[in-house]
Order: structure tokens, then C-alpha cells, then sequence
């Protein structure tokens, strides 16, 4: 029976369970791990170098393969090691899924958007500063913009800045002027992430990828009197059928990002049409589908709940055909 090491810090978290569940119905063998318990051991002064990963009496290396749900947050260096850990497992042969060079791809914002640039995905524009002025001039040539911490997740510490007013997704508004928060922001994070607003129906997509397909896709909606629309902001979730374009768009950016599964979240923007008999704008608007991020450790209950879909059979299944070949 094939080891399955799932790798968690919230035991109740639905999709942990689900993924656990998964794995045994499979006929897998699954073993929770939470690496914040995790040690090393390196041992240089024997003729041959040893290095010994445990968890408790769990020896990481005789694990057959890993799924990675929640590494936890925290300190750098805990998270570092973390993820150090998984990729000293993966070079010695270990399968981890999702990599752990696709999950920090896919966290780093920043370079999410690199990645998704190089690619030639829609996205919205970007521009990452360092200083007030150029924070100030983007500001400025956006109108409606957002800025985003480069490590935020769950809809967290996001700013959108219209008509020269800063106004957050978690907090209520701020007294000080756009510069004082602005500077308080550099102070903390050394840059900004600024991405120009994007006009929407008032929603976004989360589409569920698993092996490079959409295997389904949420609309979610922001509660009253937000712009957020993240399930863990308050949002609600509906079904959503994907156009082919939508499709085509999630499972090239799984791709671009190197996910083996991922939640990619994309926004219907609107864009004027100009009229093709006449060349001129007569105000209609198409929807232009945008990537907003993509997620390398996604909770699969919005889509379980909306479709009866469970991206962790999904997964197991990926797997299973992984031992199979």
C-alpha cells in the first residue's frame, strides 16, 4: 500500500479531510504531517554523508509520494526550512505535489506575474515600485488601482486607491492621507504592487485545475459593500459554466505557473468594442477574461459545495496514474 504523506497544519480544514478521504478510498495509505514538527538530521563526519528527515517516528525519505495542503505561516526561516525540506525530498525522489517551486511561484505574486507575462496570459497591468513618486505616477495613470501584498492571501491587506482615497479589503477606512498610507505600506514591505482596478460584473471565476484541466469553476461575489470577492472576505459562491476561452485561459496559466493542481482566479473585465461598420465607439463593452492570481495550495470546498465536485479525488486520481506509468 502506497504511503501518501499529506501535509497539513489544520487537521479541520475541509479540504485536508477531503484529501485524506480521497487517499483512502484510493487504497492509499495516508499519513498526516504537519512540518512545523519536522527535524534534520546532517551528519558529515562518517565516511558517507547522511541526512535523516523525520516527523515524530516518520522517516519523510520512505514516503511514497506527498501532497502539500498547508506548509503554515510564521517566521522566514521556519518557512524556509519548510520548504527546504520538500525540495530535498523531491530531489531524492520523492513526488510532492504541488512542487515547491510552484507553490512559492504562485505565492510570490511578483513573479506570478512574470511567469504569466513570459507566457503571454491576460492579465491585468502591473507595475512594481520602490518609492513614493513612482507609487504616485502609476496611481495617477491607473485612476482605479489595487495594491496587493506580494505574499497576501485569503483576500488580505489589499488597498484599492480611487479618486485619492485608500480604502482596504479587511479593515475599516483610514484617516490618514493617501501618502501617509502609502509610506507606511513602503515602510513595511520595501515595494508595491500596483495593478490597475479592473472593471467587472461585480465577480470573479475560481477555476479548479487538476493535470493541466479545469475540472470546474465558482463565481464568487463579494458581500454587500465590498469589492472583495474572496470566499474567506465574505464572499458567495455560485456555479459557473466556463466559456472555451476561460478554459483555455486557467489551464495555461496552471501551466505558465508549474501547478500540478491550482485554483486560478480570473476576472471578466470589460473592455469598449468599437463598432466594425462604422469604426466608431458606440459604448457597447465585451468581456475580456483576465488572470487575477494563481493559487498553489487552493481549498476545494467553494467548488465542492457549489457542484458536489471534489478536486481531491481529482488529485488521487492524478497520482494514482503517476504510479500506474
Amino acid at each position: 500500500m502506497k504511503k501518501i504523506g499529506i501535509i497539513i497544519t489544520d487537521p479541520e480544514d475541509w479540504t485536508a479531510r477531503a484529501l485524506i478521504n480521497a487517499a483512502r478510498i484510493k487504497g492509499f495509505s495516508p499519513l498526516v504531517i504537519d512540518l512545523r514538527t519536522a527535524e534534520v538530521k546532517i551528519n558529515s563526519t562518517t565516511p558517507k554523508s547522511t541526512v535523516h528527515f523525520k516527523t515524530g517516528d516518520l522517516s519523510l525519505p520512505d514516503l511514497d509520494a506527498i501532497i502539500v495542503r498547508d506548509v503554515g505561516a510564521g517566521a522566514f526561516e521556519g518557512v524556509s526550512f519548510r520548504f527546504d525540506i520538500l525540495r530535498e525530498l523531491e530531489a531524492g525522489g520523492v513526488p510532492v505535489i504541488n512542487s515547491p517551486e510552484a507553490i512559492q511561484n504562485a505565492a510570490n505574486k511578483y513573479h506570478a506575474s512574470y511567469l504569466l507575462a513570459e507566457a503571454r496570459l491576460s492579465a491585468p497591468e502591473t507595475v512594481a515600485v520602490q518609492n513614493m513618486e513612482a507609487a504616485l505616477r502609476v496611481i495617477s495613470r491607473f485612476g482605479d488601482s489595487v495594491i496587493k501584498p506580494v505574499f497576501g492571501y485569503k483576500g488580505k491587506d489589499i488597498a484599492r486607491i480611487k479618486d485619492g482615497e485608500i480604502r482596504f479589503s479587511d479593515r475599516k477606512a483610514e484617516s490618514v492621507s493617501l501618502e501617509a498610507s502609502l509610506e507606511r505600506l513602503l515602510e513595511e514591505r520595501g515595494m508595491l504592487y500596483i495593478q490597475e482596478f479592473i472593471e467587472n460584473p461585480g465577480r470573479d471565476i475560481r477555476v479548479f485545475v487538476v493535470g493541466g484541466t479545469a475540472i470546474g469553476a465558482i463565481y464568487r461575489k463579494a458581500a454587500a459593500g465590498s469589492w472583495v470577492n474572496n470566499l474567506s472576505q465574505g464572499g458567495s459562491a455560485d456555479r459557473c459554466v466556463l466559456t472555451n476561452e476561460q478554459k483555455e485561459l486557467a489551464e495555461k496559466a496552471s501551466l505558465a505557473i508549474g501547478t500540478t493542481f491550482a485554483g486560478v482566479d480570473i476576472i471578466e473585465g470589460f473592455t469598449e468594442c468599437l463598432n466594425k461598420v462604422n469604426n466608431k465607439d458606440d459604448g457597447i463593452k465585451e468581456s475580456v477574461p483576465r488572470i487575477l492570481e494563481v493559487n498553489g495550495t487552493p481549498s476545494g470546498k467553494g467548488i465542492y459545495d457549489a457542484w458536489g465536485i471534489n478536486p481531491a479525488e481529482h488529485i488521487m486520481e492524478y497520482l494514482q496514474n503517476i504510479f500506474m506509468k
